[in-house]
């Protein structure tokens, strides 16, 4: 575990709080966790913890941004001084899809994409009203 305060460097994205576990929908729906499974290759929200100092793309620190599948490392643990333990990331820039700002807060029970045989979809399109 690092302890204090992590600098990105350059043009670099360092981020804390992307979601892999279990999900509590808003209507009590309990979802397992899609971590390694083939529903659980999707974007994924997180939290930016800091960005480098030649970075000027428009977020900043706390913003949720919304990262292209796969497109992080693993996890470190930190115990920052002013956000007590968390596990940080560091994602690409160019793989940062969306930007959450002003009190966003992402919703986390979502699915990715599902394929029965690697081909086509699981899912009949006719079942949500298309012709």
């Amino acid at each position: 575990m690092i302890k204090g305060k992590l600098t990105p460097l350059h043009d670099d994205v360092l981020v804390y709080g992307m979601h892999f576990g279990e999900t509590v929908t808003k209507g009590g729906i309990i979802m397992q966790s899609d971590d390694a499974k083939a529903h659980g290759v999707k974007c994924r929200w997180a939290k930016v913890y800091a960005k480098g100092s030649t970075n000027t793309d428009d977020y900043d620190s706390e913003d949720w941004i919304l990262i292209e599948h796969g497109r992080w490392t693993r996890k470190i643990k930190v115990d920052c001084p002013d956000r007590g333990e968390i596990e940080v990331q560091k994602v690409e820039k160019s793989a940062i899809l969306a930007v959450g700002e002003d009190g966003f807060e992402p919703e986390l029970a979502y699915w990715g994409q599902h394929y029965g045989d690697g081909d086509t979809a699981s899912f009949d399109p006719g079942d949500f009203g298309a012709q």
